[in-house]
């Protein structure tokens, strides 16, 4: 319970933090100070206190977040599929499934990385950042610091993203409608928070395709856990853990419990002011779910990583700039 308390602490520090300019004009998340808060806890006073804080932290990392997970459904409906048409969501299932499949290829085979890491790494590009490295380590059930490793690596080249698309767009090098551009940084961007911040830089209609894309790609967080669950079954990848005893993969049915919300949610039942109450619930447990993550993030497993994981991250976001703009360009011509 104690330790429930404490990651409590740092999640409404974090929140706090997150609503200074300086992060606002970065599109820093709440969830993104809160693993970095939580980081700076575990490698610094995490000592001091006793090892029983640890079953509140790991509660916060599994039942909070499959909860978060679930509730993250209510951002969406399927009235968004409608919007960009049978192009935007080949151009969004595209994006995702090349993605991932050319990051595993290169990190598992070209960079002979570790096969969590690569995984982790492969989906926050893919889908939809930190949300997904979380949602994804919750089927793997690694080390904590893996996800850590996989969600700077969003961090970083997310952020790059959304300063450095708007100005390409500007100077012409991206030859692309307003329309068209959205649907671009919506199908290529990490984080929701980057697709925001990048498309209201460029205006409304820009803004809104940007949005729905991303929110296609999110959409496909739950058949991509349900497939990977079964992927992982086959190839028996976590047939055994770390101590030697047996564990099982199951279907993640947080993640059929997150369909069955958007399906609910596409009824329009609930009032718009509920729905947003429901999404500051979300963010929030979503934040102590990544803080959570970060306090149990010790430097000393970074230490035999090195630079690949940095590596497979550069090369999947020059693949997203390119094979974007190509896509778009043959399926909206």
């Amino acid at each position: 319970m104690v330790g429930i308390v404490i990651v409590l602490f740092f999640t409404l520090l974090a929140t706090l933090i997150s609503d200074f300019s300086f992060f606002k004009n970065l599109a820093i998340s709440p969830l993104i100070i809160g693993i970095l808060l939580g980081i700076l806890y575990a490698n610094s006073i995490k000592k001091y206190f006793p090892q029983s804080f640890d079953k509140g932290i790991a509660f916060c990392t599994k039942t909070v977040l499959r909860a978060g997970i679930v509730l993250y459904g209510f951002r969406l409906t399927f009235q968004n599929l409608e919007e960009v048409g049978i192009a935007g969501i080949l151009t969004a299932f595209l994006i995702v499934s090349s993605t991932f499949i050319i990051g595993y290829f290169v990190g598992t085979k070209l960079l002979k990385l570790d096969r969590e890491i690569t995984i982790l790494t492969s989906a926050g590009s893919a889908i939809c950042g930190a949300a997904a490295v979380l949602a994804t380590e919750s089927v793997l059930k690694n080390p904590a610091y893996k996800s850590a490793i996989a969600v700077s690596t969003v961090v970083v080249f997310g952020t790059i993203a959304m300063f450095l698309y708007p100005f390409l767009f500007k100077l012409g090098i991206l030859d692309l409608s307003d329309a068209n551009m959205g649907i671009y940084i919506g199908a290529t961007l990490h984080e929701v928070a980057h697709v925001v911040g990048a498309g209201q830089s460029l205006g409304e209609d820009v803004s809104q395709n940007a949005v729905i894309v991303k929110m296609i790609r999110v959409m496909m967080l739950a058949p991509f856990l349900i497939i990977l669950s079964i992927w992982l079954l086959k190839t028996a990848a976590n047939s055994t853990n770390e101590d030697g005893t047996k564990s099982k993969i199951v279907i993640p049915w947080f993640a059929v419990m997150f369909i069955v919300v958007v399906g609910f949610n596409s009824f329009d039942l609930l009032s718009l002011k509920i729905v947003e109450s429901i999404n500051y619930l979300d963010g929030f447990l979503l934040t102590i779910a990544m803080t959570a993550l970060g306090m149990q993030t010790s430097f000393d497993k970074f230490k035999n990583v090195g630079l690949k994981p940095i590596y497979l991250a550069s090369i999947l976001f020059i693949w997203l700039i390119f094979a974007g703009y190509i896509v778009i360009s043959f399926l909206f011509s």
